[in-house]
């Protein structure tokens, strides 16, 4: 793309964002603000979350918020907060206490998750330790990686005549007493998505398999979607361990089990 049509997109940009006329609120001193960067592809972030970038002077995100969102926070102090599966991380009781800290600091906050902060990202758990000790805060969502994913490897989440809902699960505690009823995950025949459960993927498959799916459901493993190392592998329930391990697949990385997962293959000719 030659110089003068990058200046043109940019044109367009601006002239699309000046017709919406979005007005982003102000980020107060003493404020905290929760907020989801999406599933990595900085072109997934939200006006919202971008204008709060914009504002923070003290920003506490996640390991897989993309370097190059981080650095939107110019000039904001940086907190690493690490929360990656089998990394070294801040215990959530200390980031609790690092966010109320910084906001009686009257610090301009915003804590960055990846994904969405609701949705497995433990957001909940912030927003109700800053409502228990009186701090203001917003939630800004994100796109959650469980839906965008399947979207950016050619999976529509739902499909008229597949599927009539769509299950988002925790693997993390698969083969333990905290495990979900996997069991009764299947006999909803509905596709379920599952975050954080690469190191167990062996025991759900199985688990999917015990409680009744067929070994021939379509199943497939997406690592680092939308960010230019995504991978996809897609196999059947009976092999998607064996191929993913095959293949070298690590966290971050997402499992989908369904019928929804075959729609890749017919849907191969998108851009």
């Amino acid at each position: 793309m030659n110089a003068s049509a990058i200046r043109n997109g940019l044109t367009t940009v601006e002239q699309a964002l000046a017709r919406l006329k979005f007005k982003p609120r102000a980020l107060e001193p003493g404020h905290v603000w929760l907020a989801g960067a999406g599933p990595g592809d900085p072109g997934c972030l939200t006006l919202e979350v971008l204008a709060a970038l914009g504002q923070c002077d003290a920003l506490v995100y996640d390991a897989l918020v993309s370097p190059d969102v981080v650095a939107v926070a110019e000039g904001a102090e940086l907190f690493y907060a690490g929360k990656r599966g089998g990394q070294p991380s801040m215990k959530q009781d200390d980031i609790n206490a690092l966010l109320v800290r910084l906001a009686r600091e009257s610090r301009r906050v915003v804590r960055l998750k990846g994904g969405d902060p609701y949705i497995f990202g433990r957001g909940g758990e912030e927003a109700l330790a800053l409502a228990r000790e009186g701090i203001p805060f917003r939630v800004l969502s994100g796109l959650t990686s469980g839906l965008s994913a399947l979207a950016a490897t050619g999976i529509p989440a739902t499909m008229r005549g597949i599927n009539k809902a769509v299950i988002l699960a925790t693997g993390h505690a698969a083969g333990t007493d905290d495990d979900i009823d996997w069991a009764a995950v299947a006999r909803t025949g509905q596709p379920v998505v599952v975050y954080m459960g690469m190191a167990n993927l062996p025991l759900i498959a199985a688990a999917l398999l015990k409680g009744g799916l067929a070994p021939s459901t379509p199943a497939a493993v997406i690592v680092a979607a939308t960010t230019p190392q995504e991978r996809a592998v897609v196999a059947t329930l009976a092999t998607i361990a064996d191929e993913a391990a095959a293949a070298g697949l690590a966290s971050p990385a997402l499992i989908v089990v369904g019928g929804i997962v075959a729609m890749r293959a017919a849907l191969a000719g998108g851009t």
